[in-house]
């Protein structure tokens, strides 16, 4: 944004006091947060803001927050009128209510590397460590999080084999705060800045566990007492640590606190931006892009060559639920890994063991001497017995549950009855512990109190339930939970971790969403220090704790990032996220392709390109490499004009970039992603074009194209075969796509096109769905 253009809305403001002034009797209770968003920094920006905002006469408007180093703008506290008038400048992008996000809230790096001998990968010559992505101990790579913080005397964080001096081009600074000197910043954290709270210090455990599993250090005999015990590190262990605090202690993060956030990450000069929040339901609003935080943020932190990522949510596995949408973001789903946390119920009288998951450390007898009832048996008089078992509020009769283990049933979605409120229950009428059958929500296994709990599944609940109605004095315990390795399929997709298409591409190329997913299912990372809700009545407060969410996937997937860079320096971020999809792993480890939860095959709408793997991404082969002119073309042919993409972006500016004439969502198809989606009508052939890019090694390289896929059309690839002989070499191929006969506009096909030779294997995903026209 020119000098001149910001001039011309200072004076129009200073002349129309109206734009951003009210009536004295104007009521300051119905102004609220608004963050306007005006493009890419300009140098002149700052003083030009200020003075727009401190102007004379009508009421001075306060900026709360200022935008300076990767984008333009301001949050401020504006009444609805204001914030329209404003809008209605031609030199403001947007104007949006300052939202409320929320988080998407060890083992699993060794799991990644187990699984590539079941994905038939030809493994990395020389001295890579087993389990997780190395860095070299001078690493000057940064991975900024926002998030809540972290907890700096965590041994994940410890400065030894740490380089005390700042790489080269860092900027940033260790703000000091409440609980929080800057001696923290210890070589291994070099930055730390906070947005709310006054200080960086993590009090909910989020943030702290978001960077161990990024870039903690290695910390033996870790574990969540004596649970998941080993080796916690992080992916990218010699990586710094930036900490940019914009989530309160309850997990919510104002939309104006992340783009302060992620200004400063670009300013500060780190390489990569791990963030883990969302919404809380699915944008889907236009222009959507340029009213969301993130989309925003990392749009301008990737045109700076910084990497970024992001979760995909937890509110699968419903269609269309994906967050973190641009094409810009590496969007990271949730998978299982190869353990589990079992808490087992044994029956009285030779009646067997239920199996059942949970973190539990019941203060019950191991041998079941404990009566046992169902909720529906021990309901209230007036209470209904769907409410009875679900053990609703206020449903069970004490007389009925009092030295009891209760049965207790989850038979829907109501966002009011979870397992917390059905513990409640149970204990509040004098219950000893509770078994919970869920097959609906599938929860995965967390602490939630000292109050025994286990949850089981419908098949284990059979045996549960014929033990109860044949026995005339049934008994049972809950065992301590304890975990089992080795589990068997795995990974899966969670059944939490949200599924494509996305609702605001529908036509184009992020209907294959996530991008991958990597592990987010009871995951062992570095925790706070002085937590009661994660510690057990009696003991000391865990070092390490288990969480679950792509929140947990994201920074697996950002410790990845880093340790590529660190590998390839070179790599800008479209070729780090293709490196990153091409090499994802599609097999699980018994040699099967990856499944859902449930079972099913899953498919690209629920795994992306499919499981992260952080061996393989550090020499992919080949990419797909883009530039931003590839994202500028992606908002043009989205439906942004070329005034405004030029006030987006910097490098369009200085380009004098402008969108084509024909700009339509089609076109995406054509950008040069590592995914490929299409829309076919009945006998209708499309081409779509790709540009591959040699990154091994000089020395002559051919590979060749298959094509797997799930019927309904036919597919060719040209040329078959492709021939580098020099690093940095480039070849074009065309992928054909043709419908046969009738389409069914509500069936979609999904396939794969992999580029082999013996050291090798370049997959890419594509979608195919039907069109009337």
């Amino acid at each position: 944004m020119s000098l001149n253009c910001l001039s011309l809305l200072l004076i129009a403001l200073m002349m129309n006091p109206s734009l951003i002034t009210q009536s004295a009797a104007s009521s300051a209770a119905a102004d609220k947060v608004y963050i306007v968003y005006m493009g890419s920094a300009n140098p002149a920006k700052e003083s030009a803001i200020n003075s727009m905002l401190k102007r004379d006469g009508g009421r001075a408007i306060d900026p709360l927050r200022t935008y300076r180093h990767g984008l333009s703008g301001f949050s401020a506290r504006l009444s609805p009128e204001e914030a329209a008038a404003i809008a209605d400048h031609p030199h403001v992008i947007s104007v949006f209510p300052d939202e409320s996000y929320k988080l998407l809230t060890s083992r699993s790096w060794d799991f990644l590397q187990e699984l590539t001998e079941y994905n038939d990968v030809v493994p990395l010559a020389g001295p890579i460590r087993p389990g997780f992505c190395t860095s070299s101990p001078s690493s000057g790579l940064v991975i900024g999080f926002i998030d809540t913080g972290i907890w700096p005397e965590s041994e994940s964080f410890k400065s030894e084999g740490a380089n005390s001096n700042p790489p080269r081009g860092w900027n940033g600074t260790c703000m000091a705060g409440a609980d929080f000197n800057i001696t923290a910043c210890n070589g291994k954290i070099i930055g730390a800045r906070h947005y709310v709270t006054g200080t960086a210090r993590d009090w909910a455990g989020h943030g702290t566990h978001v960077a161990s599993t990024a870039a903690g250090a290695a910390v033996g005999k870790a574990s969540y007492y004596d649970l998941a015990t080993g080796t916690a590190r992080g992916g990218s262990e010699f990586a710094r640590i930036a900490v940019y605090k914009a989530c309160n202690d309850r997990l919510r993060c104002k939309g104006s606190h992340m783009l302060s956030a992620f200004d400063d990450a670009i300013g500060d000069g780190v390489h990569v931006i791990s963030v883990s929040s969302a919404p809380d339901e699915v944008p889907s609003r236009s222009p959507y892009f340029l009213r969301d935080p993130v989309a925003i943020g990392a749009f301008h932190a990737v045109e700076r060559g910084i990497t970024v990522v992001a979760g995909a949510g937890n509110t699968g596995p419903d269609p269309a639920s994906v967050f973190n949408d641009a094409p810009w973001i590496i969007t990271v789903g949730a998978s299982t890994i190869d353990r589990v946390f079992r808490a087992d119920v044994v029956l009285g009288g030779g009646g067997g063991v239920v199996k059942g998951e949970w973190l539990t450390f019941p203060d019950l007898d191991r041998s079941p001497i404990h009566p046992l009832t169902d909720g529906s048996t021990a309901k209230e008089g007036n209470a209904s017995y769907l409410a009875a078992s679900d053990c609703q509020q206020d449903s069970l009769k004490r007389e009925k549950t009092e030295g009891k283990i209760v049965i207790c049933e989850v038979k829907g979605k109501d966002p009011t009855i979870n397992l917390l409120t059905q513990a409640n229950e149970v204990q509040g009428k004098g219950g000893l512990g509770m078994i919970l059958v869920d097959d609906v929500t599938r929860r995965v296994a967390e602490y939630s109190g000292d109050f025994p709990v286990t949850v089981v599944s419908s098949r284990e609940a059979v045996k549960l339930k014929s033990y109860l109605n044949i026995t005339v004095d049934p008994l049972a315990t809950i065992l301590p939970t304890v975990t089992v390795g080795n589990y068997r399929p795995a990974p899966q997709v969670s059944y939490f971790s949200t599924r494509g298409p996305s609702v605001n591409l529908p036509n184009i190329i992020k209907v294959v969403q996530p991008d991958v997913i990597a592990p987010g299912v009871s995951i062992l990372a570095a925790w706070i220090g002085d937590d009661s809700e994660s510690t057990p009545k009696g003991r000391k407060p865990p070092s390490f704790n288990i969480i679950s969410g792509t929140s947990v996937s994201c920074p697996h997937v950002a410790g990845a990032v880093a340790a590529i860079k660190n590998a390839q320096p070179s790599f800008s971020p479209f070729a780090i996220k293709s490196a990153i999809m091409t090499t994802a792993f599609v097999t699980n480890n018994v040699g099967s392709l990856i499944t859902t939860d449930a079972g099913e095959e899953a498919t690209p709408y629920d795994l992306g390109a499919g499981e992260l793997n952080p061996t393989g991404s550090l020499n992919p082969g080949l990419v797909y490499e883009a530039t931003t002119t590839d994202h500028l073309l992606f908002l043009c042919y989205y439906g942004y004009d070329t005034a405004t993409v030029r006030l987006i972006s910097r490098v369009a500016r200085s380009l004098n970039f402008s969108c084509p004439l024909d700009s339509s969502p089609d076109l995406v198809s054509h950008l040069n992603y590592p995914s490929m989606a299409v829309r076919l009508a009945p006998n209708q052939t499309r081409t779509i074009g790709r540009v591959l890019t040699n990154v091994a090694s000089d020395g002559k390289w051919s590979y060749t194209a298959t094509v797997r896929f799930g019927g309904g059309s036919t597919e060719g690839v040209s040329p078959e075969r492709l021939c580098f002989t020099n690093k940095g070499e480039r070849h074009l191929f065309n992928v054909t796509f043709m419908s046969t006969g009738s389409v069914d506009v509500d069936r979609v096909v999904f396939g794969w096109i992999t580029w082999t030779n013996p050291r090798f294997k370049v997959r890419s995903p594509f979608v195919i769905l039907g069109s009337t026209a």
